[in-house]
């Protein structure tokens, strides 16, 4: 995790990831439950930014313990560098924390009438578990496992070792094998980088930048029989108005209830 750089990350998800839309929405909230806004869409495109300032989040699904693994663990996922921020500051655990919290958390499109047994690779997802129901187990039993030293009080290397050993797999989560949940905490941390800002992460559409992605600007009319050409413009949300300012999804609840 230190020793993989950012290039690596971009090369392994592919820059396509950044124009692909997760599954279910999420939405963006600040500790008052306000949205945030963006850059204008017409500011120029530097090569890199600050790292951002980590902003508060108002979590709606996780608890405290379960809140401070997932900030612990998307930062060594995706960490911050001298010219760009990381998960923690792209927004990553409100991404995650609003997708558990809403309907793909409660896998509103998952087939749960069994049989449960285990299939192959191909086969796909193969348990029990909604999404929810997977990181809320898989967190309680790392939980336990970890009471002496929890995760986010463990130095990088420790940290790092920990997250590999998840991958490795060969252990049960309370009933959850390692590896599954590695791979969701993965895929979820990825999404909440690389997705539009108006599910909830890529704050300030931070890789959007990195990778000199224009977004989703709404009409390319122009350009759409022009081959090989740069487009050198600031990126832009799905739900961004003339103003710059990212309305986000109302699907998912941004607040408590």
């Amino acid at each position: 995790m230190a020793e993989i750089s950012r290039r690596t990350i971009i090369k392994a998800t592919g820059a396509v990831s950044a124009a692909l839309l997760p599954v279910a929405p999420a939405t963006q909230a600040d500790a008052q439950g306000h949205t945030e806004p963006s850059p204008p869409s017409n500011a120029s495109v530097p090569h890199s930014q600050p790292p951002a300032a980590h902003q508060q989040t108002t979590y709606l699904f996780f608890n405290s313990d379960e809140a401070a693994f997932i900030e612990a663990a998307v930062a060594r996922l995706i960490p911050k560098d001298d010219m760009w921020g990381g998960a923690i500051e792209a927004g990553v655990p409100n991404y995650i924390d609003k997708q558990l919290g809403g309907a793909w958390g409660a896998g509103e499109r998952l087939y749960r009438s069994g049989p449960w047994v285990a299939g192959t690779p191909s086969q796909g997802y193969q348990l029990p578990f909604t999404p929810a129901e997977l990181f809320r187990t898989a967190l309680r039993a790392i939980s336990q496992e970890l009471a002496t030293t929890p995760f986010a009080r463990m130095n990088p290397e420790q940290q790092d070792n920990y997250l590999k050993g998840l991958q490795a797999g060969g252990r049960d989560l309370g009933g959850v094998p390692a590896e599954v949940f590695f791979s969701q905490l993965l895929e979820a941390t990825l999404e909440g980088f690389f997705s539009d800002p108006v599910y909830g992460g890529n704050r300030n559409m931070v890789s959007w930048r990195m990778i000199g992605f224009p977004g989703a600007y709404a009409s390319y009319y122009d350009l759409v029989d022009q081959h090989g050409i740069k487009i050198d413009r600031a990126p832009m949300s799905l739900a961004e108005d003339m103003q710059g300012h990212v309305h986000m999804d109302p699907g998912i609840p941004a607040r408590s209830p």
